[in-house]
């Protein structure tokens, strides 16, 4: 019996030994490469995903029919994106990446979603109270949205044997606030196929 427990007490020692002697090791890669290691939505698809529909969205026509009415480029805000799959997804990653996508494409307005207006409010609140005259920043000057940009995220998931495919879908609607005309809506499918070894290398 005290073998016995000896060999398991050694076992163990080996076991704990060759843990703390593993090292690690850190690689860089470039931000904007492509590094895929679980199939699961990563910060790719969601800059990819983003960049894409709003290159599709700002290229239809409502788009131009607006600034030629109004002489002026659309003021739209990133509404929910809501999050359909099984999966944690940080929606406000993608709402980022919209945002970015909009903004840099110079075609668009960026207005401040819900929460961050709040904040911004509660700051000139306190303006009104503390700034000089020179500096305070008055209420009842924001820019109106015409456009609201809304939608969701979801994924279907078939696995066998060690393999499994899994089916990202992407659907987005921008919405007149003055009308609740949906002037656009697009969808875009991301396919992934993953296969898993037996030992797990």
């Amino acid at each position: 019996m005290k073998k016995i427990n000896i060999a398991v007490i050694l076992l163990v020692l080996g076991v704990l030994g060759a843990v703390g002697c593993a090292k690690i090791k850190v690689e860089r890669a470039p931000v904007e490469g492509v590094v895929d290691l679980s199939g699961k939505w990563n910060d790719t698809d969601s800059r990819l995903v983003a960049e894409e529909m709003v290159n599709d969205c700002l290229g239809r026509s409502w788009a131009s029919d607006f600034t030629r009415a109004h002489d002026a480029v659309p003021a739209v805000i990133v509404g929910t994106v809501i999050n359909k799959t099984s999966e944690h997804i940080d929606a406000a990653t993608f709402v980022a990446d919209l945002e970015r996508s909009l903004l840099k494409s110079g075609k668009a307005k960026i207005v401040a979603a819900k929460e961050p207006r709040e904040e911004i409010r509660d700051e000139r609140s306190d303006q009104g109270q503390f700034a000089s005259p020179e500096t305070f920043k008055a209420f009842g000057k924001e820019t109106g949205a015409d456009y609201m940009l809304q939608g969701a995220i979801a994924s279907i998931k078939d696995e066998v044997k060690g393999k499994y495919v899994i089916f990202y879908q992407t659907d987005l609607e921008l919405v007149d606030l003055e009308t609740n005309e949906k002037v656009w809506m697009a969808q875009k499918e991301i396919k992934k196929i993953v296969s898993r070894s037996a030992f797990g290398l």
